[in-house]
Order: structure tokens, then C-alpha cells, then sequence
């Protein structure tokens, strides 16, 4: 039994001196004024052109319904070059709509990755002036006196100003 205690002893000191962390990723991109920021920058860059879709849709569905009341009393002629548009207009909105997606979801992309580095230059920060060792940002599982997420969102938060 002595032995063990003699051999596990200089591990048990290197461990005691081991100093980890754990960052909710979550919490950054909820939280942090960094993350508040890009979605109100993506906001005001995409509002217009949300608005001018939802405004084209209603008009599209406006036309439909007013299509589906009045094409039993058109000429089929009259109805078949009405229901083309209509179709026309479909595929143009939804064209439209795609493409908005696509834009947005660049942007998006775009501004998390600033998120994204700007957090980890705040995790560097924490990791190194608290003499962290290691810092984890996905766990199945953690203890509470190692997330360090309000650590890096006082210090991300603070360099955001």
C-alpha cells in the first residue's frame, strides 16, 4: 500500500495544478452584445427586401383567390392565359424567395464567424490571464465551477463597447 501512495502521489500534485474551463457556445450567441449586434446589423440589411417579399406573396395570394372566384365565368382562353401569369408570378416569387434565403443565410454565416472569433479571442483572453489550462466548448456533461461562460461574456462583452 505504501508503494501505491509513493508512486500515485507525484500525479496527485500534477492533477491538483490542472486547471480547466467550459464555454457555452449557446450562451455566446444568445448573450454576448457581439452576437446582439450582427443579428440587429442582419436585420436592418434584410428588412427591406423581407418586407417587399411579404408584400409580393400577399399579392400573389390576393390574385389566386380573386383567380379561383372569377375562372368559372372566364373564357377559357381568358383562363388559361390567367392562370399562366399566375404560375408566371409563382415562380418568380418563389425564385425571389430562394435567393433572399440563400443571401440571408450567407450573411448569417458571415457575422457568426466574427461572433465566433471575437469569442475565442475572449476565451484566450480568460484562458490565459486565469491561468487556464484547457477550455471546452462541448461536453456532455459539466460541473457548474467549470463554465467560465460568464468570464468570457463580461470580458467579449467588454471589448464590444
Amino acid at each position: 500500500m505504501g508503494l501505491a501512495w509513493v508512486v500515485l502521489a507525484p500525479f496527485s500534485a500534477i492533477a491538483q495544478e490542472f486547471k480547466m474551463g467550459f464555454v457555452n457556445t449557446e450562451r455566446i450567441f444568445r448573450e454576448s452584445a457581439t452576437a446582439r449586434q450582427a443579428q440587429q446589423k442582419l436585420e436592418q440589411e434584410f428588412a427591406k427586401r423581407e418586407k417587399e417579399l411579404v408584400d409580393a406573396g400577399n399579392a400573389l395570394k390576393t390574385a389566386s383567390e380573386k383567380f379561383e372566384r372569377e375562372a368559372p365565368t372566364l373564357a377559357e382562353s381568358q383562363r388559361a392565359a390567367r392562370q399562366k401569369t399566375l404560375l408566371d408570378q409563382e415562380r418568380e416569387f418563389q425564385r425571389k424567395r430562394r435567393e433572399f434565403q440563400e443571401d440571408l443565410n450567407a450573411r448569417k454565416n458571415e457575422e457568426q464567424q466574427l461572433v465566433v472569433e471575437r469569442a475565442n479571442r475572449a476565451v484566450r483572453q480568460v484562458a490565459e490571464s486565469e491561468k487556464y489550462d484547457v477550455i471546452f466548448q462541448e461536453a456532455v456533461y459539466i460541473n457548474p465551477k467549470h463554465d467560465i461562460t460568464d468570464k468570457v461574456l463580461r470580458a467579449l462583452n467588454g471589448g464590444a463597447k
